[in-house]
């Protein structure tokens, strides 16, 4: 059934389990990621596979024209599982390859992480990514769950690339809430701050592609400031290649 979330636009919202016949559209949705963000290598090998495989967990959202306007993907995993216990500094990447592990053997899942709250870019500002927040945190407690975990990309960090993320994160403003517009939305949705996942997405590619992904030179080593990126690119033109590596704040959400 479709639920309705917040005022405004008009709004449903579905799981890909109700609405398997939308994965493509889905899936199709326009975003606005910079092109170096989609090359994370476990991002590309278990991303697309989550609509497929958790489809109950694929929520997305149309309008009252019908238009797919955002999507919401997260994943269960078990946290309490032998060798784990604390959310992973290895944040994103690692809780996808938890997921899809625990799926493969069997194991019953305790959590649930989010991985993505994506809006169409002419929806952008409109409130969505709160509502779909809310849906996703609703869907969890529906499925049984006590608790959401999510990896936040700080959506303004890309502003200050050089300032540690550990400053960042815990900065609020004279009213205590973060200083960053997505953490603000998950504090005021319920969340705190657990950790810093240091190493959330790796990015590693020769020169001529991080030439093609952003248009910058990558000939002089050291750190590389990039367009949307929430730290500097390291760049080795002596060996041929640079690395990004992505830090994200662990929130935790009590249902």
């Amino acid at each position: 059934m479709p639920r309705a979330y917040g005022s405004g636009m008009e709004l449903k919202v579905w799981s890909l389990a109700e609405r398997p016949e939308m994965l493509q559209r889905v899936l199709a949705m326009p975003d606005t990621w910079p092109e170096f963000v989609v090359q994370d290598p476990v991002g590309n090998a278990h991303y697309a596979r989550i609509p497929r495989e958790f489809p109950e967990y694929a929520l997305f959202a149309e309008d009252e024209r019908g238009a797919v306007v955002a999507h919401a993907f997260s994943v269960p995993f078990a946290l309490g599982a032998e060798g784990r216990g604390r959310l992973p500094a290895r944040g994103w990447d690692e809780v996808l390859v938890w997921a899809f592990a625990d799926l493969r053997g069997g194991v019953r899942p305790d959590t649930v992480s989010a991985i993505s709250v994506v809006i169409a870019p002419h929806a952008l500002g409109g409130g969505l990514s709160a509502r779909m927040l809310g849906a996703m945190r609703a869907n969890a407690r529906a499925q049984g769950f006590d608790e959401v975990v999510a990896p936040v990309r700080p959506n303004a960090k890309h502003l200050e690339p050089r300032t540690p993320i550990e400053e960042y994160a815990h900065r609020v403003r004279p009213d205590g809430l973060p200083h960053d517009p997505w953490l603000r939305v998950h504090a005021r949705a319920g969340a705190t701050i657990d950790s810093i996942a240091p190493a959330s997405m790796t990015v590693a590619g020769s020169l001529e592609q991080w030439r093609r992904w952003t248009g910058l030179p990558f000939d002089v080593p050291g750190d590389v400031e990039v367009p949307g990126a929430l730290v500097p690119v390291r760049c080795e033109p002596e060996r041929g290649y640079a690395v990004y590596v992505e830090p994200n704040v662990w929130m935790r959400h009590p249902l």
